[in-house]
C-alpha cells in the first residue's frame, strides 16, 4: 500500500470520542428537544429547574472525578468538576439544592467513567448558548450560571483536551463496549432526571 493511501485508510478510522457521539447522536438531539420544549430560560423559576437537573446529574457522577484510574488518563480531571459551581448557581437564585434519590456512577470502572464523562465534558462544549440565554435573566458566569462559562483557555480547546485524552486510553474490546454502553445510559439518565424535573 502507497503512503498515499494509507493515509487515506487512518483519515477514515474513528476515534473513540467519533463513535459515542455517532452512537448517542440520536439520543442527545431527542434531550436538547426536550429540554427546549421545558422553556427552561424563560425566568428564574424554570431556570431554577434546570440547574436541579444539572445538579442531579453532576451530584451522580461527582466521584468520578477523583478516581485515580482516570485521572490517571486525563490529569485535569479534578479541576473539570462542575458540582460546586452549580450549588453555588443555585444559591445565587434562591433556590435549594433538590432532595432526591441519587443513583452514584461506579467511579472503580474506568471504561464505563469515560462514557459518563465524554457526555458530562461534551454538555461543557454546548453550554456556549445556553449562557447567552442564562444572561438575558440577569445571570452570567460571575452570578447564576458560572457552571455554564467557558474555561479561560477556551470551549474548543478545553474539550480537545479531553477527547484527545479520551482518545489516546488503552482499552480492551470489552471495555470500549462498556464506555459506549455507559454514554448511552448517561443520556438515558439525563432525560430521566429531566422528565422527573418537568413533572415535579
Amino acid at each position: 500500500m502507497s503512503d498515499a493511501a494509507a493515509d487515506l485508510v487512518d483519515e477514515k478510522v474513528e476515534t473513540r470520542s467519533q463513535r459515542l457521539k455517532r452512537a448517542t447522536r440520536d439520543l442527545h438531539e431527542a434531550l436538547d428537544q426536550r429540554m427546549m420544549q421545558g422553556d427552561l430560560f424563560s425566568d428564574r423559576t424554570r431556570y431554577a429547574l434546570f440547574l436541579a437537573m444539572q445538579w442531579r446529574f453532576h451530584a451522580e457522577i461527582a466521584a468520578l472525578y477523583g478516581a485515580p484510574d482516570l485521572i490517571a488518563i486525563a490529569p485535569d480531571l479534578p479541576s473539570r468538576r462542575k458540582l460546586e459551581e452549580i450549588e453555588n448557581d443555585i444559591s445565587d437564585v434562591g433556590a435549594a439544592v433538590p432532595a432526591a434519590d441519587l443513583r452514584p456512577v461506579d467511579a472503580g470502572d474506568r471504561a464505563s467513567g469515560l462514557g459518563w464523562l465524554y457526555v458530562a465534558e461534551g454538555s461543557s462544549l454546548g453550554a456556549a448558548f445556553l449562557l447567552k440565554e442564562a444572561e438575558k435573566l440577569g445571570l452570567g458566569a460571575e452570578f447564576g450560571a458560572r457552571h455554564l462559562a467557558a474555561h479561560p483557555e477556551g470551549r474548543g480547546l478545553h474539550w480537545r483536551r479531553f477527547t484527545q485524552a479520551l482518545d489516546a486510553a488503552e482499552l480492551t474490546e470489552d471495555e470500549e463496549a462498556r464506555a459506549e454502553a455507559s454514554a448511552v445510559a448517561a443520556f438515558r439518565r439525563v432525560r430521566e432526571i429531566a422528565e422527573e424535573t418537568l413533572r415535579g
